[in-house]
């Protein structure tokens, strides 16, 4: 994964949410003037992350994960490595991680438009970290209602949850925008 083939999906992201300007230039700020925006070791100003909202194929139910360490339900998702081919791809490979699920696709319109949502977050210092940001790509991902998930390591729970029930889960802005965004995709 390189800088220049994020920038470029960045475009694509900002033709869509011309009213995320200053989120964007964060975004662009990054992944030039830093060193090693993929790695997880660049505290300052922090360091990409990749996510996915994972749909059924019907789209009334999204898949939530109950993250261990920040003890909330959230989208899966995690940092990149080395051997993603691109940002899409580590969505992918992070959501199959949390999840197990094996009907994991992208939806077509991910593989040419990028991410259906950006966002930067704080994480809190602990253990050997300090506190950072994470700028989080969003994808859009589509798996089969009856692929029973399976929780990871990095998690305590993982389920589908009815879209209309969201709230039941979270009411974090930024976890419904995504699911509201990946919907309309």
């Amino acid at each position: 994964m390189k800088p220049s083939e994020v920038l470029r999906e960045l475009d694509g992201y900002a033709s869509r949410h011309p009213g995320e300007g200053p989120q964007l230039q964060r975004f662009r700020s990054l992944l030039q003037d830093t060193p090693a925006p993929f790695s997880r070791d660049q505290w300052e100003p922090g360091h990409v992350t990749l996510s996915a909202c994972v749909i059924s194929a019907d789209g009334r139910w999204v898949l939530l994960v109950h993250h261990a360490k920040l003890k909330r339900w959230l989208q899966p998702g995690g940092h990149a490595e080395d051997s993603d081919e691109s940002a899409l791809a580590g969505a992918l490979r992070e959501a199959r991680e949390e999840s197990a699920l094996d009907s994991l696709r992208s939806q077509a319109e991910a593989e040419a438009t990028g991410p259906v949502d950006i966002d930067i977050h704080r994480i809190p210092a602990r253990a050997a970290e300090p506190a950072h940001l994470h700028y989080d790509l969003r994808y859009a991902l589509i798996a089969e209602r009856d692929d029973e998930p399976a929780p990871s390591e990095e998690s305590q729970d993982v389920r589908w949850v009815r879209v209309a029930d969201l709230r039941h889960f979270t009411d974090e802005e930024s976890v419904t925008r995504l699911v509201a965004r990946c919907l309309e995709a």
